[in-house]
């Protein structure tokens, strides 16, 4: 991962943890693209194969508890997370979900970002679960998977600032972050915008990538 070129969730996550936590997740990163630049492999986003099945089970083209009990049986090291995000997810779901026009049908893909020129970054935007619904509305609703931290409110209005910025041709009343693991939904509606989003998102990415540059000059 660079943070130069980044995911929106993983970014959020980077803003919220602990200073501690976060030189240690930086770190982490910068070893594992060093390794990638030496021709290791492994790893891997265990995620994407997650969120492809819940897509799979809005869609009604496989059951996620079946799923999920598949991927646990092929990594077992994933046997207490997966069942986390899959009870976060159906949560939301079943329980949570306040439209409920069936049949719901995939939307157009979408994915997009957002260029910080001034700092020298970039976030992406990508992997949205775009639903079409009975009555032909689309939702969009971007996943964050980690554990932690949660996505507090500030982090909610922050991502959703940006997705709105980078998906232009989109409701901003249609769009969601989904807090995967705690089955909650953040959007403008319940989490109305302040107006300082884009200042504080600015300052809180430029100064991860100073922490990131200073790292990454230990490594060089």
């Amino acid at each position: 991962m660079s943070l130069e070129i980044i995911h929106l969730r993983k970014l959020l996550k980077i803003f919220y943890l602990s200073p501690s936590k976060r030189m240690s997740a930086l770190r982490n990163d910068i070893r594992e693209d060093i390794a990638k630049g030496e021709g290791a492999t492994g790893g891997g986003d265990f995620y994407g194969p997650f969120w492809r099945d819940a897509k799979d089970h809005v869609f009604g083209r496989s059951d996620l508890h079946e799923r999920i009990a598949i991927r646990i049986e092929n990594n077992p090291r994933r046997e207490r997370l997966y069942p986390l995000l899959r009870d976060g997810f159906l949560l939301w779901w079943n329980d949570r979900r306040r439209w409920q026009n069936e049949p719901f049908e995939p939307a157009a893909w979408l994915k997009g970002s957002v260029s910080f020129d001034d700092i020298g970054g970039k976030v992406k935007i990508d992997n949205i679960l775009a639903v079409r619904d009975g009555q032909e509305v689309d939702h969009y609703i971007y996943p964050y998977f980690s554990v932690e931290p949660s996505l507090n409110e500030e982090a909610a209005r922050l991502g959703i600032w940006l997705l709105i910025r980078g998906l232009p041709d989109v409701n901003p009343e249609e769009i969601r972050i989904l807090d995967v693991i705690r089955g909650t939904t953040y959007s403008v509606d319940r989490n109305p915008l302040n107006g300082d989003e884009g200042a504080i998102f600015r300052a809180k990415y430029k100064s991860a990538l100073l922490e990131w540059r200073k790292l990454w000059a230990e490594y060089e």
